[in-house]
């Protein structure tokens, strides 16, 4: 694969009904549109459960950035039972754990705050994406 067109590929959990699912997911819209635009990609987890062909092939042939929303880490595991390993797994509770003072609240949209929380996570996840990029090869 050429360098060029590498991407790392971002995995949020769906998260429904959790405040902490609605941050993964947000953190991953963040960094996909705002952070790292044109070197990462989301997918969406359900695809990789119905073993959906281009969504397997995506997180085989790239890095991928997992973030739960929640200790049964839904997809850590969804990946890992398609042959894939991330490679960063990332807890949202731990973005807020970073900074307390950002107290996300909402469930299917996040106030203010969790977008400022979700912003500052996915400045952070950048450098990983950045890391991950440097390498060759699917791990980072």
């Amino acid at each position: 694969m050429n360098t060029d067109d590498r991407r790392v590929v971002v995995l949020p959990c769906s998260g429904i009904g959790k405040v902490f699912g609605a941050l993964a997911r947000e953190t991953a819209y963040e960094v996909v549109e705002h952070v790292r635009p044109g070197v990462t990609e989301l997918t969406c987890l359900p695809l990789l459960v119905v073993e959906d062909a281009e969504a397997l092939a995506l997180v085989k042939g790239n890095p991928v950035i997992t973030i739960d929303g929640c200790q049964k880490e839904c997809a850590k595991k969804s990946l890992e039972a398609q042959g894939a390993q991330a490679a960063r797994h990332l807890q949202a509770i731990d973005f807020y754990k970073a900074h307390k003072e950002l107290k996300p609240e909402g469930v299917a949209e996040l106030d203010d705050t969790g977008r400022k929380l979700a912003a500052l996570a996915a400045a952070d996840i950048g450098a990983l994406v950045d890391e991950c990029l440097a390498q060759e090869g699917v791990p980072c």
